[in-house]
């Protein structure tokens, strides 16, 4: 009896079950299908025999990588290898994905099966997958799922940034929009403008120009010989420029009004503007192939290598097709009504725009056409697949596709193929290697820039960090001088000022330099003492014990009633200033005595 075992890939982990009564499940595919919405009887159906949780969500990536390029992982390989039965014809195994059950009959020799019954026996188990495996729940599963779907998804989108194929779509495609409308716009601006100065459209056949011209003659009237310089440069002729004046005087043109011509010329003006930058997105798209396919642009040209890409949906699939796909691209209407009624197919699709089916000649334009095909087919498969964009091959491939239009004309023997790749395999090595040089040159400079500012960084954090404390200091130090301010204006509890409390303040009011000053030499009558004139305001906290003790009190007396009010009384002010001033007297003469 063959043992059926089937494999359920989740978020969380690999999962091995195990089918009861494979025979009826085979047979009888309604009854297992009712069984599958019901827990009870699927549970009698399917049972767990072994789970491999995923140890990170990184690991889940990988192995959800590998399921979908159809290989076998280790952790996939180890499961099986450890869990299912030794006796590998004996086994069946039940796979959703055929790739993968290809890769593990081929690698492990286990056969697999896919479809039928396998099918609604996977879709039961992902409905109870939560109550199958203890301890996972459902809002766990679906978070699980919600993740790796979000990481599965953005590694597939994150290709390298400068060979990015979808700019190269949206650009072609932007610029075959802006060509019609360029065009619809300036046809516009012709006929509008065409009644007042109807000859300048015979002159200018460049719409761009004939646009620039409208905006800057305006009135035909005003147009003199002052205005011919600027003329020659618009028109880049001479001739022209004086055909224009000439015919600006004898037109036959209508008179047109003052508004009519503000808006014809506010057209012109956005008509010009799109043209401009119908150049600079050509600029850009030119730029973008040298990134993304370089041999492409080079063999036929960035307009339509860019083209091809579009309508092959991105350079993978391109690289993917066959030359007679690549010849037809773009002709496929014509292809399948060729093919209804039975007549010619056609001979070139985008591919006839080169210039190479151009200069063929009527008869061999179906061979140069795939000729080139076959050329255009190997150019996009190098540039999707080689890790170095180098134009070497394409310019190689040009030359080839020269070599067969002049031995189309003239009969000329063309070098082989094989020669010539040889040849390009030198030269591309040798331009890989220099292009490698500048890489490594610019990682080395960004390397440094990082440094220095990473050094700059730590030098700045350095310097805040030293200058913090200093800050914290002067910070700490402000708050305790507005608090010793502060009790000198209080009042003591029975209503009177403190003469010790108050005498500081009255200390800075009553004593300047000049009394200083005159006090000294009343006392010395010396001029040695002057020159110490600077230094007694600084030295009067340190020497004075009795004012350090005055500073104190504040402290203990800061309580007070919030009714109280401070009394101003003047003649114990005036006691306190003359003790103070004796004071100073006193100290001023030990000083000169001392000296």
């Amino acid at each position: 009896m063959v043992l059926l075992h089937v494999l359920f890939e989740h978020a969380v982990g690999y999962a091995l079950l195990a089918l009861k009564e494979v025979e009826e499940i085979s047979l009888l595919l309604p009854q297992v299908e009712e069984c599958v919405l019901n827990l009870g009887k699927f549970h009698n159906i399917v049972r767990l025999v072994a789970f491999c949780p995923f140890s990170s969500s990184q690991v889940a990536l990988e192995n959800a990588n590998a399921v979908s390029e159809g290989v076998v992982h280790e952790d996939l390989r180890l499961l099986l290898e450890t869990h299912l039965p030794s006796k590998k014809k004996k086994v069946l195994l039940g796979v959703g994905d055929p790739k993968i059950g290809a890769a593990i009959q081929e690698e492990l020799g286990y056969n697999c099966q896919t479809g039928g019954v396998i099918a609604e026996i996977l879709r039961g188990v992902r409905l109870h997958f939560h109550n199958l495996v203890k301890g996972l729940t459902d809002l766990s599963a679906c978070k699980a799922q919600l993740g790796l779907g979000h990481s599965y998804s953005r590694a597939r989108v994150k290709f390298n940034v400068n060979r990015v194929d979808n700019m190269i779509i949206q650009s072609i495609s932007l610029l075959d929009q802006l060509d019609k409308d360029i065009n619809t716009f300036s046809m516009r601006v012709r006929e509008w403008y065409g009644y007042h100065f109807p000859e300048l459209v015979k002159i200018i056949n460049d719409n761009a120009t004939y646009c620039r011209l409208a905006q800057f003659i305006g009135n035909r009237r005003e147009l003199n010989e002052e205005k011919l310089e600027k003329l020659e440069e618009l028109t880049m002729d001479a001739a022209k420029a004086k055909a224009i004046l000439d015919a600006s005087r004898s037109s036959m043109g209508m008179d047109i009004s003052a508004i009519d011509l503000i808006n014809i010329e506010s057209f012109s003006s956005r008509v010009a503007s799109l043209s401009e930058y119908r150049q600079s997105l050509h600029t850009y798209l030119r730029s973008k192939m040298s990134q993304v396919a370089p041999s492409l642009s080079a063999l036929i040209g960035e307009a339509v290598g860019a083209r091809l890409i579009a309508h092959a949906g991105s350079l993978t699939n391109l690289a993917k097709y066959p030359a007679s796909t690549v010849q037809i691209l773009g002709a496929e209407k014509a292809l399948f009504r060729a093919l209804k009624t039975r007549g010619n197919t056609p001979k070139y699709g985008l591919i006839f725009h080169s210039t190479f089916i151009g200069r063929a000649a009527a008869k061999n334009k179906g061979r140069i056409s795939r000729y080139l095909a076959n050329k255009c087919s190997i150019a996009s498969r190098i540039d999707c697949f080689s890790e170095v964009p180098t134009s070497v091959f394409g310019e190689k491939l040009r030359e080839q596709v020269e070599e067969r239009l002049s031995f189309y004309e003239t009969g000329e023997i063309p070098r082989k193929n094989l020669d010539v790749m040889k040849e390009a395999m030198v030269q591309a090595e040798e331009a890989a290697a220099e292009i490698t040089r500048k890489l490594e040159k610019q990682e080395k400079k960004r390397l440094k820039k990082e440094k220095r500012r990473l050094a700059a960084i730590a030098l700045a954090s350095s310097e805040n960090s030293s200058s913090t404390p200093e800050e914290c200091e002067e910070t700490s130090e402000r708050p305790k001088k507005k608090k010793k301010q502060k009790p000198q204006e209080a009042p003591q509890e029975n209503g009177m000022e403190d003469p010790s409390v108050s005498s500081k303040p009255k200390k800075k009011k009553s004593f300047s330099k000049e009394e200083l000053v005159s006090d000294l030499e009343e006392t010395a009558g010396s001029g040695c003492l002057t020159k110490r004139k600077k230094s007694f305001p600084k030295e009067e906290p340190d020497s004075d014990p009795e004012e350090s003790g005055n500073k104190r009190v504040p402290k203990k007396k800061r309580k007070f009633s919030s009714k109280e009010e401070p009394l101003s009384t003047g003649p114990e002010e005036a006691a306190a200033s003359k003790n103070s001033s004796s004071k100073k007297k006193k100290k001023l003469r030990k000083l000169s005595q001392e000296n």
